[in-house]
């Protein structure tokens, strides 16, 4: 038999996982969720794929590609709050060995970004390893040639990187991957300027 918890937040909610997993003890493979709608987005050099879900976190879709370069956090920010997203997941993109090289650290930094940008929203990256390669071939499959899967690819990865996300926390109970703290904070959410480095 399988337990189902579910709670309702207030409509300006910003979830608080910590506190959420704590008061809702489900087992892992419980089908514990956190309710809300999410967003994924998948940063490239070019374009960022964008990627929603429904409120209850039962299927990710492509949404769009927001063209890398100014502006793009501000789109980014502007989709979040018009979705009345509870969180946004950023693929971060880790080479098989699990070393982060150059694109990775880009993800990182456009992450931070993001993430000073909607706090209090949090945003979280997770491993995207394949959704790009993934999200090629099943645009192929579906007959699209490259010249025109480019401008949708992003997008099909985005929403690979957000199903994973929900699946994960799904299957354990627990938010997926690493939370980025709001810039101007410490890894603990203590202001940088308390965080004891004067």
């Amino acid at each position: 038999m399988v337990a189902y918890c579910e709670t309702v937040p207030s409509p300006d909610c910003v979830l608080d996982e910590t506190d959420y997993v704590r008061d809702h003890p489900c087992q892992p493979g419980s089908l514990l969720l956190r309710p809300g709608v999410r967003l994924a987005i998948d940063v490239g050099m070019a374009r960022i794929g964008v990627a929603g879900c429904d409120p209850g976190g039962l299927l990710a879709s492509p949404l769009t590609t927001v063209p890398r370069g100014r502006g793009d956090l501000a789109e980014l920010a502007r989709l979040a709050i018009e979705r009345e997203a509870v969180e946004v997941i950023v693929g971060l993109p880790v080479a098989l060995s699990g070393r982060e090289g150059k694109s990775a650290a880009d993800a990182r930094s456009f992450g931070g970004a993001l993430a000073g940008l909607l706090a209090p929203i949090p945003v979280r990256l997770v491993d995207e390893r394949f959704t790009t390669v993934l999200a090629h071939d099943a645009l192929r499959r579906g007959g699209r040639d490259s010249r025109a899967r480019r401008p949708v690819v992003d997008q099909a990865a985005a929403a690979l990187i957000l199903q994973g996300a929900l699946d994960a926390e799904r299957s354990t109970g627990r938010p997926p991957g690493e939370l980025i703290p709001a810039a101007g904070t410490a890894a603990g959410g203590v202001p940088s300027d308390q965080s004891g480095s004067r």
